[in-house]
């Protein structure tokens, strides 16, 4: 439910703080006073599209701020999204600057406009004053229907199933026009993996075969030097290992008389020490090492082999593995791709997953339709259309992503009239009352706490609007519901009125919006009843308005 709104330098707005409650909430006001400003900030907060034009004129940015209590979807969607959350609350803020640059939070933690849109639908559900003219469109219908059915998933995954299908189909036709290109393409393919397994390559090879190289070719040098270096620590006339054991056991006779030769005797004994392993090291070493030209050559022409093939590839000589399992991955789909019959098969196996899902969506769609319909015919005749009827038909069409039917509203505006499409026999009262009583009907399957109405009693009057106004009411019995109205009979239902009014100070427009108490609410029905003049008779009809 939504709390609390704070709006600062939007629009004509200077600064407003809103507190809402429970129920039925209604705001009215003159034409131009900027009722629907209130709508546009919230959904702005929301995540809808900003600009610099929002900013009110000579102000920096525009600040919105909306706080609502969390439900159990909220709670769960700020978790997933590391959002935290504190005593049920949920603040959501939003600042657009006179550059047109946006900002977004949720809880204090910067947010994108795709997660405030994502997090507003589960919060609140707009209908907009224009929201009659979009159930003309038969994308619009779809949706409505659907959405009413909670269908979106299947819907979504019909289409994937479509889309994979059509690409089949698509690839299959493809393979029948160039059958003679694809096969050269595979031939070429064929001939390039062939060439490469030829090779025999192993992971690693490159860098071993490399070094493998550097040792023989270095062979003589690295004999020599191994040789030189045991020579000098153990194996010349004065070695290095044993002039080191002389000075130790000179040294060690010397300790007795200074203590403070010790640690120069340690370092010595570990001297020798290491100077032994070296020389036991390097004798080793002299033992496995050996010249081997055979072995050089065959090294030598593996490492042109492969220089020489990665530069037919173009790759380098450590990437030609890479090279070999992209040319294989290539060929595995051109091979299934030139494979007719097994094209044919896969385009006949998605096609027939797509009906399964096109087909199952088809009967869930008509059970939605008879109950929808049923249910705003009842609606209708509290809507001054007695006798009127509302249907959906589900018309049979090719094959599409939306499924094997068009929806088309239907409608009988009276008894003894023949259903026909919405597009053609409503009239503009008729389709703001057909509008509006799909919107509330639509709106009781929907988990979405907060329901705003903006104007959707538009070409609405008399005891219509009363009617109207009962609607909304008893459906603020379950949910939030915010109205923004110019009919009395609908905003004397309110449980909760402000009225939005505009000022003029230093040559600049600003647009207020204030709660009534009983009294002004008294005044405010009646200036909607009456006019720019109010007279006791207004204001009594005021009251018995109020009073019902």
């Amino acid at each position: 439910m939504l709390r609390t709104l704070a709006i600062r330098d939007f629009v004509i707005v200077d600064a407003i703080e809103l507190e809402f409650s429970a129920g039925f909430t209604v705001f009215t006001g003159e034409t131009g006073a900027g009722k629907s400003i209130l709508i546009d900030a919230l959904a702005l907060t929301l995540g809808g599209r900003g600009d610099a034009s929002m900013v009110r004129e000579g102000a920096q940015k525009a600040d919105i701020s909306a706080e609502f209590s969390c439900n159990l979807a909220t709670t769960n969607w700020l978790a997933e999204h590391d959002f935290s959350a504190e005593d049920d609350q949920l603040l959501i803020r939003r600042v657009i600057d006179n550059a047109g640059r946006s900002k977004a939070y949720i809880n204090g933690i910067n947010a994108t406009a795709a997660q405030l849109r994502e997090l507003g639908e589960l919060l609140v559900d707009i209908h907009g004053q224009h929201a009659h003219q979009s159930l003309l469109k038969s994308e619009a219908q779809r949706n409505l229907l659907d959405m009413q059915g909670g269908l979106q998933t299947l819907t979504s995954e019909l289409g994937r199933k479509y889309k994979h299908w059509r690409n089949l189909a698509k690839q299959r036709e493809e393979f029948e026009q160039n059958a003679k290109n694809i096969l050269q393409e595979r031939q070429r393919l064929e001939w390039q993996v062939g060439e490469l397994d030829k090779l025999q390559l192993k992971k690693g090879e490159w860098d071993e075969i490399t070094q493998e190289h550097s040792r023989l070719a270095h062979a003589a040098s690295l004999l020599e030097g191994a040789q030189e270096a045991a020579d000098t620590i153990s194996e010349s006339d004065h070695p290095v290992l044993s002039q080191v054991s002389a000075l130790l056991q000179k040294l060690s006779r010397l300790e007795e008389f200074d203590s403070k030769l010790k640690p120069i005797i340690e370092s010595l004994e570990s001297a020798r020490i290491n100077l032994q392993e070296c020389a036991y090291a390097l004798n080793d070493y002299l033992g496995r090492v050996e010249l081997d030209p055979a072995r050089l050559r065959q090294v030598e022409q593996r490492v042109e082999t492969l220089h020489s093939t990665a530069r037919r590839f173009h790759v380098e000589p450590e990437g030609l593995i890479s090279e070999l399992e992209n040319l294989q991955q290539q060929l595995e789909q051109l091979s299934g791709a030139s494979d007719i019959d097994s094209l044919k098969k896969q385009e006949e196996l998605a096609l027939q997953a797509y009906l399964k899902d096109a087909h199952t969506l088809g009967e869930k769609r008509q059970t939605i339709a008879r109950d929808l319909g049923n249910a705003v015919s009842t609606a209708m005749q509290d809507l001054s259309m007695a006798g009127g009827r509302f249907a959906i038909d589900l018309v049979a069409c090719e094959p599409s992503s939306t499924g094997l039917e068009n929806i088309e509203f239907m409608v009988a505006g009276h008894a003894g009239v023949q259903l026909r499409p919405l597009a053609k026999v409503a009239s503009g009262g008729e389709l703001a009352r057909i509008s509006l009583a799909i919107s509330v009907i639509t709106s009781c399957a929907t988990a979405t706490p907060t329901l705003i109405f903006d104007e959707v009693d538009s070409g609405i009057g008399g005891g219509v609007a009363e009617v109207v106004g009962r609607l909304l009411k008893r459906l603020g019995q379950d949910r939030q519901v915010l109205c923004v109205t110019h009919l009395p009979q609908v905003a004397s239902q309110g449980n909760q009125h402000f009225e939005v009014s505009k000022t003029q100070e230093n040559n600049q427009t600003f647009s207020q919006i204030n709660a009534l108490d009983n009294k002004q609410r008294v005044e405010e029905i009646a200036r909607m009843l009456g006019g720019l003049e109010i007279t006791a008779t207004t204001r009594k009809h005021a009251r018995e308005l109020l009073a019902l």
